[in-house]
């Protein structure tokens, strides 16, 4: 059974990936907004990290539920670059981000209604059918639902089910939405249409209140969301990339080596020993 463990490359530790004999992930995931068109001492840089590691791409202005046309020339842009770097899978994030050609800089969430299903299904397709690959799109944290007709969990399964993409299946962003809007984390995932399952993010976040936490990968994972992350795997009829998160307030290189062995060592129990005891 093949299974790999992967990182974020920032800019804030990239001669980590570079220099540090240590710190080897196995691949890396990159934002291609941030490097489309890039050149000078940072395009030096991610050739030399796209050299060493297999890159993965997720993307941030895709804004596949937005209501405005699809941005052709970036599609265009995007469909070179992840040609040239040879990526592997290309995420984006069930939202949107883009409004009567304004950026809103965040990522928002979808109604979860059939006419937004119904619309962002086009969509994908029209991107899938344009890119040559499948979408991988993953499950976002919301603070609070807009005239949902249906649940999350159904929303999330309708628009993978019926549009033929596949899903980024965000642990922690499960987490987060169970503990903020009271539902129950595994149950929710047990409901998703898991054989479409193509990565899966872990991440830390912020306790602001009793009764709020908010998706920050500022922090380190938290023992309760490895916990929801090893029940997810054991579901899960294959081994998935599995990518570590840390955006800022980064650590000690150390400590994200420990984070990355501790995902490596739940994968490889559940991959190497029980699904081999099993079968």
């Amino acid at each position: 059974m093949r299974y790999q463990v992967g990182m974020g490359f920032r800019r804030d530790f990239a001669d980590e990936f570079i220099d540090n004999e240590a710190f080897k992930p196995d691949f890396i995931e990159l934002a291609p907004e941030n490097w489309i068109g890039m050149g000078g001492y940072w395009k030096k840089k991610l050739d030399a990290v796209a050299g060493r590691y297999p890159v993965t791409c997720h993307g941030l202005s895709l804004s596949i539920g937005s209501p405005d046309d699809l941005d052709w020339t970036f599609l265009k842009q995007l469909k070179e670059f992840l040609k040239r770097y040879n990526v592997s899978i290309y995420s984006e994030h069930l939202s949107f981000a883009k409004a009567d050609n304004a950026h809103l800089y965040d990522l928002l969430p979808i109604p979860f209604r059939d006419d937004a299903i119904k619309h962002i299904v086009k969509r994908i397709k029209m991107v899938q059918d344009y890119l040559e690959r499948p979408l991988v799109l993953e499950n976002v944290s919301y603070y609070t639902s807009v005239a949902a007709q249906m649940t999350e969990q159904e929303f999330v399964s309708r628009v993978v089910e019926e549009s033929g993409c596949q899903l980024l299946l965000d642990v922690n962003n499960v987490y987060v939405n169970a503990f903020n809007h009271g539902y129950n984390a595994e149950e929710f995932i047990s409901q998703l249409p898991l054989d479409k399952v193509a990565y899966i993010h872990m991440a830390g976040h912020d306790k602001v209140s009793d009764d709020l936490i908010i998706d920050t990968h500022g922090q380190a994972i938290i023992d309760p969301v490895y916990t929801l992350f090893e029940y997810t795997v054991k579901l899960l009829n294959k081994p998935v990339p599995v990518l570590l998160e840390r955006d800022f307030n980064i650590p000690e290189t150390q400590e994200l080596i420990g984070e990355m062995e501790r995902l490596k060592g739940i994968v490889k129990k559940i991959w190497e020993v029980e699904h081999v005891i099993e079968s």
